[in-house]
């Protein structure tokens, strides 16, 4: 039983149009093209994939049960093709690094560093993505690297990623602010009551349940603006632990000492980037930026990516 690349792709995709006319303007084909796959698909595996009611289709059991070994193999070839490609060309003139916005900037800022060095010449723009979004734009080809958070275990499958390890987030306030001076016992049901800012990437990424603890809270984009807010005293957030560790920002906010907080809250990442011959070079040097990053704090006793 022989069945090409191309059978499977058609089928795929009429499967999730459930139209033949929408797979074949999807494939750039005719639909009576489209069609004629099908229907040779079906007589090489002796089973019906659709049921025809109308000018609707619909899968068949059969076709249900198929699908996913078609879309594995189906992606598993588009992978193929892409390491393929990547094979044949040189350098990139530029890459979309993707990272979440809970990532401490001095980590970028490491990194960037190292790129300069080892590629002088070549352009990185570094966007703020959730986790969905680094998947869809990995897919698509946007973009080429993603720090993100791995919390929830999201599969990756075909692309390349390298555990980074953890970053230690602590409520802060603002410096000498009222909850500050607040003996550590009383400091959690402080907490429960003042207005908390909650970096929306948290939400996103599913983790509600660990970070909201107060009942009035208000979601924030972007990391700066919760230091901000949380600096001019309007309420509290969970930072990066490593925050405390900058001149700026210490002599603003300090993290707050609880009694019931042993520990922070500590989150996972990953360094997430397709299978690329191309992208072999510049992870080496971005895992350079990461790694003196980590040795700082280490050095320094306060290892917060370990």
């Amino acid at each position: 039983m022989n069945v090409s690349i191309e059978q499977l792709l058609t089928f795929v995709t009429v499967y999730e149009e459930l139209s033949f006319s929408k797979a074949a303007m999807k494939l750039n084909k005719h639909r009576t093209t489209t069609g004629q796959v099908i229907a040779n698909l079906e007589d090489t595996l002796a089973v019906d994939l659709f049921e025809r009611i109308g000018k609707r289709i619909e899968p068949t059991e059969e076709g249900k049960i198929l699908y996913h070994y078609a879309k594995t193999m189906t992606d598993q070839s588009n992978v193929f093709n892409k390491i393929a490609l990547s094979l044949s060309y040189g350098g990139l003139e530029s890459i979309n690094f993707a990272y979440t916005s809970v990532v401490p900037h001095q980590i970028l800022a490491n990194i960037r560093t190292h790129l300069l060095n080892d590629f002088p010449n070549m352009k990185v723009n570094f966007l703020v993505k959730t986790t969905a979004e680094v998947k869809e734009g990995m897919n698509n080809g946007e973009l080429h690297f993603g720090i993100v958070n791995v919390d929830k275990g999201q599969a990756m499958n075909d692309k390349d990623y390298t555990y980074l390890g953890q970053i230690e987030f602590l409520p802060f306030g603002q410096k000498g602010g009222e909850l500050s001076q607040l003996p550590k016992e009383k400091i959690f049901q402080a907490l429960c009551s003042s207005k908390q800012f909650i970096l929306r990437t948290f939400i996103t990424e599913g983790l509600s349940k660990r970070v909201i603890v107060s009942a009035d809270h208000e979601e924030v984009d972007q990391l700066a603006l919760v230091i901000k807010l949380v600096e001019e005293g309007l309420g509290w957030a969970w930072l990066p632990r490593v925050l405390s560790e900058s001149q700026y920002i210490s002599e603003r906010l300090e993290p707050l000492e609880l009694s019931e907080l042993r520990d922070g809250l500590k989150l996972s990442f990953s360094l997430w980037n397709p299978h690329s011959k191309q992208l072999i070079g510049i992870k080496s040097s971005i895992l350079k930026g990461v790694d003196e990053y980590i040795a700082h704090f280490r050095k320094t006793h306060m290892s917060h990516l370990t």
